[in-house]
């Protein structure tokens, strides 16, 4: 069957432009939906990123706030370590005097005394780093009488079996008196980083 529209030619064109008119809307509509569920996403983000910017500042503050409990503690150590510096600097070349002036009497004869000693060590504060193993770090002078010049060479040599008492010398030996046989001395030995305490040659803090 043929369908005829009797409708006036005006009234169809109205009708197109309702149609048209109503799709725009709501194309419009729907962009505007679409861009309010973007912004919605955004601020969404947004918020989240204000959270977690949040939370890392409260652990900042709390780790820095543990920083500087613990800055107490590195003061107490670079203190420490500046200490045990200057005790090592003290007792760098460290020697047990008691035990040198014991290995002097051992090693004395019975027909010499003593009458002046003078111990000398090179102190590292002053000379920079360890004595070397071996080397030299000081020295005993000596002064007295003694029987017999014999007595005095004898007593030279025992001298240097003592540990770390390397080159005895006897400096002056003048009689006292024509035809005495006791004669007045200078002498000494050297000391090697033998004599030297544990912790005087660095073994220990």
């Amino acid at each position: 069957m043929t369908q005829v529209n009797l409708l006036p030619p005006e009234l169809r064109q109205r009708q197109a432009t309702r149609r048209t008119i109503s799709l725009v809307v709501l194309a419009g509509v729907a962009a505007l939906a679409a861009v309010g569920f973007f912004y919605f996403l955004q601020t969404m983000n947004l918020s989240r990123a204000k959270d977690d910017l949040t939370a890392q500042e409260a652990t900042n503050a709390q780790i820095q706030s543990e920083i500087t409990s613990l800055q107490e503690f590195s003061q107490l150590q670079e203190e420490l370590a500046d200490k045990q510096q200057l005790v090592g600097a003290v007792i760098a070349n460290e020697v047990s005097w008691s035990g040198i002036l014991l290995d002097v009497s051992r090693t004395m004869p019975g027909d010499e005394y003593l009458t002046q000693l003078t111990g000398q060590i090179t102190s590292t504060a002053t000379t920079g780093g360890a004595p070397t193993v071996g080397g030299l770090v000081g020295s005993i002078s000596f002064t007295g009488t003694v029987k017999e010049i014999d007595v005095l060479s004898s007593w030279l040599t025992r001298l240097e079996t003592v540990k770390g008492w390397v080159n005895a010398w006897a400096n002056t030996a003048s009689e006292t008196a024509a035809f005495s046989r006791i004669y007045g001395f200078s002498a000494g030995i050297d000391l090697t980083s033998d004599v030297l305490t544990k912790r005087g040659r660095g073994g220990q803090s």
